[in-house]
């Protein structure tokens, strides 16, 4: 018998694993710096060199970067900055992964600590938090028809789905010149900088993605023939293009954007002048699209001519539930503490976001996460120039989503919108802020489909034990194809015997059934 298969992409969830280490290190200073008094902000960032599955594990190695803000024992340069790393090579048990298995790999800094040892001596200490989803690239097989000599009863079934057209990851690189500000002195050294993407959005284009966003970078650097420290923050607009050779506008779509990497290097202007900033940011993409699709595929088969019998397998079905986007507004209000220096005037606040917990309610599906916070601030004491305040803002949000019968996956990206820190009084700051939740669900459904047909000769003798001529009385979730099957004979036997206007049957309907021979 010919028979024209289907098929449909998806991945298949093979499992997760979550652990939490703790990376250690002393830290030399360099000789050329000079000694520190005092620790006024550390920061940290991820980057993996390697992942890779064998064995039941996944296997990763990279580093941890971290970047110190310190106050130097001489008078003239009073703040001065070092940064480093810490090695790591770590596994995390996941039975049933294999090498040709996708691993998704995050890591987040819990915290980090630095405690100075000496004046040229410190020792860093960080919790960090490893997690790894894997998946399988699976392809569903489905009956879709058979030839039309085959002689055969079908009953077919349309479903809608979703079918994975690709899943990966690619980068944007941005490459801006930023000038200083007349008012602004010279550069001599960057001691502290920051750069937060804001406002990313993506647009599907035939054949690629448009990113677009902006890039709010703040520097703080000692001046030339300057003692004050300076500080300037500017926003550099993000406009570039994707390849993706799938890719449509129709298509539904989830493109996380992530700063990758951000360098800002001093470069001379037109007359020769340390006033211009070179920016090189990379930007990672993780790229996932998927088309809506109608399937049409056969749910049932038999023959009256022979025995057919059906192979069937689980298969499941992603459906779109929801696609929505939420805007959470939150405000704060945080004041120093006793021992820390009286703010002059803020400098810039660098903003981590982080959902720890989604919860699927009646209502919706309600997100609780925090805000965190790092203001760097002048103060009006000479001996201490610069200080730093950390805020955590928690927030809870519920996003609208409708009821689902089955299982649903859930993707949830959160971004900053916007961060504002306004100074009420010497000690205390007024915060608010607007993060966008982006909700993607999808209702997974279990469905049997056919993968294959048995044929072999018809059992004449069970045949002729069946009665020639059957009343039959119409059952709950009864279907005709269903009748026709069990009792050797064809819905279009059924429709014309009983002068039926279609093939659908109530409960407790009578029905003439003729076995067909």
């Amino acid at each position: 018998m010919e028979l024209e298969r289907q098929l449909l992409h998806r991945n298949r969830e093979i499992g997760g694993a979550l652990n939490q280490i703790t990376l250690d290190d002393d830290y030399n200073l360099p000789d050329y710096k000079p000694d520190l008094t005092k620790v006024i902000r550390e920061r940290g960032s991820l980057h993996f060199d390697e992942v890779h599955a064998s064995g039941g594990h996944v296997w990763f190695k990279g580093v941890l970067e971290f970047q110190i803000l310190y106050r130097t024992d001489l008078d003239n340069r009073k703040i001065n900055s070092l940064k480093g790393e810490i090695p790591f090579q770590e596994s995390l048990t996941m039975e049933g992964i294999g090498e040709s298995d996708q691993v998704k790999l995050d890591g987040k800094i819990e915290d980090i600590s630095v405690s100075v040892i000496n004046s040229r001596k410190l020792s860093i200490r960080s919790l960090v938090e490893f997690q790894a989803e894997a998946e399988r690239p699976e392809d569903t097989s489905m009956l879709a028809a058979v030839g039309a000599d085959s002689g055969c009863e079908i009953e077919k079934e349309n479903l809608e789905a979703l079918e994975l057209l690709t899943d990966k990851k690619d980068t944007l690189r941005i490459r801006k010149e930023i000038s200083l500000s007349s008012n602004k002195p010279n550069m001599d050294e960057i001691l502290w900088n920051s750069v937060e993407l804001r406002g990313m959005s993506t647009r599907l284009k035939n054949g690629e993605i448009e990113v677009s966003g902006e890039a709010l970078v703040c520097v703080l650097y000692s001046g030339v023939d300057e003692e004050r420290l300076q500080w300037f923050e500017t926003t550099v607009p993000i406009q570039g293009n994707v390849e993706c050779n799938v890719c449509e506008e129709s298509l539904i779509h989830q493109i996380k954007t992530e700063l990758a990497q951000a360098d800002l290097e001093i470069e001379l202007d037109g007359d020769g002048e340390e006033r211009n900033l070179l920016l090189e940011m990379v930007v990672n993409l993780t790229i996932c699209l998927w088309r809506e699709t109608n399937i049409e595929m056969i749910s049932d088969i038999y023959a009256l001519d022979r025995q057919v019998q059906p192979s069937m397998q689980t298969a499941v079905f992603d459906r779109l539930l929801v696609k929505n986007e939420a805007k959470c507004r939150m405000s704060d209000k945080i004041e120093l503490e006793e021992e820390q220096e009286d703010i002059l005037q803020i400098c810039s606040n660098e903003n981590t976001l982080a959902v720890e917990q989604t919860t699927v309610t009646e209502d919706g599906l309600l997100a609780e996460g925090t805000l965190t916070i790092e203001i760097l601030y002048m103060t009006a004491d000479d001996a201490m120039p610069v200080a730093a305040k950390r805020a955590y803002v928690p927030f809870s949000q519920l996003i609208e989503m409708p009821e689902a019968v089955h299982p649903v996956k859930v993707y949830l990206d959160g971004s900053i919108e916007q961060v504002t820190t306004v100074l009420s009084d010497s000690r205390n700051i007024d915060i608010k802020a607007v993060v966008s939740l982006n909700l993607l669900a999808f209702e997974q459904q279990e469905k049997q489909v056919i993968t294959d047909i048995n044929e072999s000769e018809l059992d004449l003798a069970v045949l002729q034990q069946r009665p020639g001529l059957v009343g039959y009385i119409v059952k709950e979730g009864d279907r005709l194809f269903h009748i026709a099957k069990e009792n050797h004979t064809t819905v279009d036997d059924l429709v014309e015997t009983n002068h039926l206007t279609g093939t659908d049957v109530k409960a407790g309907e009578r029905i003439l059934i003729v076995k067909t021979v």
